[in-house]
């Protein structure tokens, strides 16, 4: 199990600390310290798509431009602003037994994770 996000995220520490509280293992992997690749960002669009995994409603989306804003009209504009600005990502991306969650929700890990969390 793999957890992508920023540390000083809100919804990436609640994921942190549920996993946590649940027993949960996951290895963390921090987009402004690690980065991203284009390769990951494909394999996460081929199952959920582009649109769900930018995040529209961030602090980073609301400080583009317009122009910057109006371009994002196709996956490969997307991966680019991604590649760019990584904040611009949904978080957390929970990757697990091939699996991709976006965002957190608790009822959602439960589900996720089942009975044993």
């Amino acid at each position: 199990m793999k957890l992508y996000g920023i540390a000083n995220c809100n919804s990436v520490k609640k994921a942190r600390a549920w996993l946590a509280e649940h027993g949960r293992q996951a290895e963390f992997h921090d987009f402004k310290k690690q980065g991203v690749s284009a390769g990951l960002l494909e394999g996460w669009i081929a199952r959920v798509g582009w649109e769900p995994l930018l995040n529209r409603r961030g602090t980073t989306w609301c400080r583009l431009p317009d122009a910057t804003k109006a371009a994002i009209v196709d996956q490969a504009a997307a991966v680019r602003l991604m590649l760019e600005k990584p904040s611009v990502i949904k978080r957390p991306v929970l990757e697990n037994d091939g699996e991709i969650h976006l965002g957190f929700d608790a009822d959602s890990y439960q589900a996720l994770l089942g009975k044993g969390a």
